[in-house]
């Protein structure tokens, strides 16, 4: 059964983890054809402050993570993910590694699926000291408030 024939009630914790193990191949490889079938091509991917985002759709995603891969001969490794097909959203914590840059960064990301079990929402936290010069520490664009989260 392809992505876009499933239906809501048919996502599994093994199809949801399936295709973030997937979006991490795609980004390592470089691969469009990969992001295709894991990214929904609406997707929106929510960066930390700083970092110009967001990212909306597959082909700047692919663009994004093809120019640090070029540039800095970055990858990704996941290190564990927990899926929750009730809610269709999965968490994953991962290693970059960049040795173009001398450094290895860690950091979560939290995926919401549509319903055709692609990813449309990726939101990005890295592990980091917290920076008491800004009012909030938080992604960029993302609306805490419109989403239910204490604001």
């Amino acid at each position: 059964m392809s992505p876009t024939e499933r239906h809501r009630g048919d996502l599994t914790r093994d199809q949801l983890e399936a295709a973030v193990l997937c979006y991490f191949q795609a980004c390592n490889k470089v691969d469009r054809a990969l992001f295709a079938q894991c990214l929904a091509e609406d997707v929106v991917h929510y960066l930390a402050v700083g970092m110009h985002g967001p990212i909306r759709g597959i082909d700047p995603v692919v663009e994004r993570w093809g120019a640090d891969v070029a540039a800095n001969s970055s990858s990704w490794v996941v290190d564990g993910v927990y899926a929750d097909e009730r809610t269709r959203t999965a968490v994953c914590e991962w290693t970059s590694f960049k040795p173009g840059l001398g450094t290895v960064l860690r950091g979560t990301e939290v995926y919401r699926f549509n319903e055709a079990g692609l990813i449309d929402e990726v939101r990005i936290y890295y592990a980091a000291r917290r920076d008491d010069t800004v009012s909030a520490n938080e992604l960029e664009g993302y609306p805490y408030a419109e989403r239910g989260f204490a604001t």
